[in-house]
Order: structure tokens, then C-alpha cells, then sequence
């Protein structure tokens, strides 16, 4: 990865961790207020959804930070060893979590008649579509376990080479 993709990445992860923190220091405050005047039918959501969008912008961060390591060992050619599986794991255990506080948010919206039930369909979806993120994880992750050990391989391969020679 060149110097510029990585300078790239990381003003994007810059921005968007920026970006997270605006929305828990700023825009949940201002949604907590804006829901004080909730109907009474509504107002037993206020807890909830706030609760959620506080964890699931959390979620976010964990993955932000997580790929911000992983450019760095990409940048210093150390990406390919048993330490960036950490990261990976931390990422696929975040996207899972944010699966679960969408499909709780599903849960939360789906009594009574404060939202359609077609909305509450499209929050499943997304539930899921989520948890489709995850298992790209695991995939790339898999591959990552391949590079890792033809790593290794390659690294005893020379090692043998130059007892030879």
C-alpha cells in the first residue's frame, strides 16, 4: 500500500471518527431533548433508542480504530502475522454487535403502533445486511490466516535454503 493510500485511509478514518464523536457529544444529547416531548404511546421508546445509537456509534469507533492499526501494520509490512488477527477478531465481534442492536432495535420498535410493521421488516434486513458485513470479515479473515501461514512457510523455506547454501 502506498504512502498516499495510507494518508488517504487515514484522513477518511480521521473524519469519520471526528464525525462519530460530533454524534454522541452533540446529536444524542439533541435527540435526548427533542424526545422529551414524546406522546405518552412513544415515550416509553426515548431510553431504548437512545441506548442504541449510543452503542451502535461505539461499534463504529471500535472498527474505526481497529482498521487505523491494521493500515499501520500494512504500512510497516507486518500485517501478515498473528498480531493483526486481533484486530480482525475485535472487528468481527463490533459488526456482530451491531447486527444484535439492530435486530434490538427491531425488537424495541416492533410492539405496539409506533412505527409500521414494513419498518420494522426493513430494520430486520438491515440486521441482517449487517451481519453480512461480519461474515466478509470472516472471510477476508480466512484469508488472512492463508497469507499468514504461506507467510510462515515461505520465511522456513529460506531458512532451509541458506542452510544449503
Amino acid at each position: 500500500m502506498g504512502k498516499l493510500t495510507v494518508l488517504a485511509l487515514r484522513a477518511v478514518l480521521v473524519a469519520l471518527l471526528a464525525g462519530s464523536v460530533f454524534v454522541q457529544a452533540v446529536m444524542v444529547p439533541l435527540l435526548a431533548i427533542d424526545m422529551r416531548d414524546l406522546d405518552e404511546d412513544v415515550a416509553h421508546l426515548r431510553t431504548p433508542l437512545l441506548v442504541v445509537t449510543v452503542l451502535g456509534v461505539v461499534t463504529v469507533q471500535v472498527v474505526l480504530v481497529c482498521v487505523w492499526r491494521l493500515v499501520t501494520m500494512v504500512r510497516r509490512g507486518t500485517v501478515f502475522s498473528h498480531g493483526a488477527f486481533r484486530y480482525v477478531h475485535i472487528v468481527i465481534g463490533a459488526v456482530v454487535a451491531a447486527a444484535l442492536l439492530v435486530f434490538a432495535l427491531g425488537v424495541v420498535l416492533a410492539p405496539g403502533e409506533a412505527v409500521a410493521p414494513g419498518v420494522v421488516l426493513l430494520i430486520g434486513g438491515v440486521g441482517v445486511a449487517v451481519l453480512g458485513v461480519a461474515l466478509i470479515v470472516l472471510v477476508l479473515r480466512m484469508l488472512l490466516a492463508q497469507a499468514v501461514a504461506r507467510d510462515i512457510e515461505a520465511a522456513r523455506m529460506r531458512d532451509e535454503l541458506a542452510e544449503v547454501i
